[in-house]
């Protein structure tokens, strides 16, 4: 696998903590708000446009005050609901960014109730900008019904670099048009659409809820960006994906840079994504949306992640020809409770052939997943092979599944040299796993039959902590301590998911959580 790029992100992903609100051990962040550079503009609803931005003579609008920013200016936003649509064109430095944030905390709205829309149009737009910071910020209720409209709530596009997006909320972004029209938004949008690449975009511990993105997603990496951060954020209650990371659609006319490279996805907390809510046919029974997707992307890690209660858990899919998921890396997540799939792999049966190639699915824990029926009427199960999935890994996995469900499911026959070893099976009675359509009921019939998975630990109950408060840590006696297969380090990560060194002593444990 080629990881020169992947390299360069794991000094990111060193040294970070858990921060999700609804996994065990998860402790609030402090907010730790941009240091104030010495040029200051100010705004106030009830100032006036025509003033200085002072902090005695403030401008009325955001918009106002930004336009008027200079390197090194932050502009500070007192509290207050402002129905405007912002828009950031003008450029920071790396020593003198830009910086739009609240006053002294305090909580400011961006509210689109009763604004126009046409078009693609968000209540702010960062585009064409270098060395901007955002944080802070209510962005919400803007909603449209009408035909062809995308709405959302931050766009960042143009070949922006540099961008934060930090601490801010993102609700009600609602694209409700009728299903027959067609409909799309997203909560927040990164769009590589020019020859210049969007790099070093950073969206860290914001909020995105109840937003409908119709055959969208609520936050969205598209087209030619080139280095970027997902980390931190919690996603919930929206329809069809919670974050993609996506190539091969309408992001970018060059087919060359049409894909989402080098990138991290970590530490979010997606749950609640509900597909059947939104204009999808297919998901009007069967709930297909994903919490964490990446499609036709490549050198992509996914790491330390909780996805519950949504469609799918995490994808690595291809939905466009030409454009395979490759050279992506998912690790330590715990994946858990969701309707379908747990980790699915391969493009679509009958739709497209695009395909997974040299991606490492490896030290998740995977637990009661597939709780519903798919489209073709059958259990999905943990971990789902589908179309053209090439020289795969699938290694130090907890896989604990309902019983009577498959553990793994390769749907056909397409598709070669995927590797699975060393991971951990587990169900209270009678799990299978299927075979390119056939049920294997037995360990031995399935390392025959699938020419792999010789060192796996089979029906040795992983003994988590306590799985009724989300607690997925393991005991202390566990057959899942100290029986993982290393890889290297630039493949099994350095923390496990509540930010413990992955290795200990040398050792590492099955699953996503390492022992004490």
């Amino acid at each position: 696998m080629k990881l020169k790029y992947l390299f360069s992100l794991l000094l990111i992903a060193q040294n970070t903590t858990l921060s999700f609100a609804s996994c065990k051990k998860c402790a609030p962040l402090a907010h730790n708000q941009t240091e104030i550079p010495l040029k200051n503009k100010y705004v106030d609803i009830n100032g006036n446009d025509n003033n200085l931005g002072t902090r005695n003579a403030p401008f009325k609008s955001i918009s106002k005050a930004i336009a008027s920013a200079l390197p090194g200016d932050t502009v500070f936003v007192k509290k207050g609901t402002y129905h405007e649509k912002v828009f950031i064109s003008n450029s920071g430095t790396i020593e003198k960014p830009i910086v739009l944030i609240p006053y002294s905390n305090e909580l400011v709205r961006i509210n689109g109730d009763g604004l126009l829309i046409s078009g693609t149009e968000a209540l702010l737009t960062i585009r064409n900008a270098k060395n901007i910071q955002v944080e802070g910020f209510i962005v919400e209720n803007f909603t449209t019904s009408a035909k062809g409209i995308d709405i959302n709530g931050i766009i960042i596009d143009k070949g922006s670099k540099n961008i934060s997006l930090r601490k801010n909320t993102i609700h009600h972004i609602e694209n409700n048009a009728s299903p027959q029209d067609g409909r799309s938004g997203h909560g927040i949008l990164v769009i590589g659409n020019t020859a210049e690449p969007l790099t070093n975009i950073i969206v860290e511990e914001n909020i995105v809820h109840d937003c409908n993105t119709g055959y969208s997603e609520n936050i969205t990496v598209n087209g030619y960006v080139d280095g970027f951060t997902i980390r931190r954020n919690k996603v919930y209650n929206g329809e069809n994906i919670g974050i993609v990371a996506a190539g091969g659609y309408a992001g970018n006319a060059n087919p060359a840079l049409n894909y989402v490279r080098n990138g991290l996805i970590s530490e979010n907390e997606v749950y609640d994504i509900d597909g059947k809510t939104g204009p999808i046919p297919a998901f009007e029974k069967h709930n297909g949306a994903i919490g964490i997707y990446i499609d036709g992307a490549r050198n992509i890690i996914v790491e330390r992640n909780c996805v519950y209660r949504c469609g799918r858990g995490i994808g690595l899919v291809s939905e466009t020809d030409n454009f395979p998921t490759q050279d992506c890396i998912v690790r330590n997540n715990l994946v858990y409770n969701n309707s379908l799939a747990g980790i699915s792999l391969g493009g679509y049966l009958n739709y497209t052939g695009g395909g997974t190639i040299r991606c490492y699915v490896v030290n998740n824990t995977l637990y009661k997943n597939s709780l519903d029926r798919g489209y073709f009427d059958e259990f999905e199960g943990e971990i789902r092979l589908v179309e053209n999935c090439m020289d795969n890994v699938l290694q130090n996995n907890i896989i604990y599944t309902i019983p009577g469900q498959p553990f793994i499911n390769k749907y056909t026959r397409s598709g070669r040299g995927n590797n699975m070893d060393y991971n951990l099976y587990f169900s209270e009675n009678n799990a299978t796993w299927i075979w390119e359509g056939q049920t294997i009921l037995s360990s031995d019939q399935w390392k025959k039959i699938c020419k792999t998975d010789l060192h796996s630990n089979y029906n040795q109950n992983p003994c988590f902590v306590n799985p009724t408060t989300a607690d997925y840590s393991i005991k202390r006696g566990s057959p899942a301590r100290s029986s993982a297969n290393f890889i290297s380090q630039q493949i099994n990560g350095n923390l496990d998911l509540s930010g413990r060194p992955r290795i200990v002593k040398g050792l590492l444990d099955k699953g996503a959580y390492q022992h004490k």
